[in-house]
């Protein structure tokens, strides 16, 4: 089978650069998948779960949004964060979505959207450590 290159890049640094063969990204309209030979394209992705497969073996990755562009040879990731998930800090996730929670549920005048997207990111970021968590305890 054929494989793909896989860059995904904060402002700070490379966070993930391997050849792999599928890669299942949180689109804005649901996951999109990409294989090798896939057409050209360029989306916007939302915070969620970056799945990567090589080999048998599947990654995951905890993205806040961000652009993914397709071309012939590679995939580019220009992701707003990203952590793979042996980096999260799983305390600060939950307190992260447990304050966007509890902001979401008073009535006061908030940011909505923002507070929005801040729980997003922080249950991606569950998300991604519960699975490395379970695979770890097997």
């Amino acid at each position: 089978m054929s494989s793909l290159k896989l860059d995904v890049v904060t402002a700070e640094r490379i966070v993930y650069s391997e050849d792999v063969d599928t890669i299942i990204a949180p689109g804005m309209e649901g996951q999109l998948g990409i294989l090798p030979h896939h057409a050209p394209l360029m989306t916007i992705l939302q915070a969620g779960e970056l799945i990567v497969r090589r080999g048998g073996e599947e990654d995951t990755l905890a993205i806040s949004g961000g652009f993914l562009e397709v071309r012939p040879d590679r995939v580019i990731i220009l992701a707003d964060q990203a952590e793979r998930a042996e980096e999260i800090d799983i305390d600060r996730a939950e307190a992260a979505k447990k304050r966007a929670e509890e902001r979401l549920s008073k009535k006061v005048e908030i940011d909505t959207a923002r507070v929005e997207a801040s729980l997003r990111r922080a249950i991606a970021r569950l998300t991604v450590a519960e699975k490395i968590k379970r695979r770890r305890k097997l």
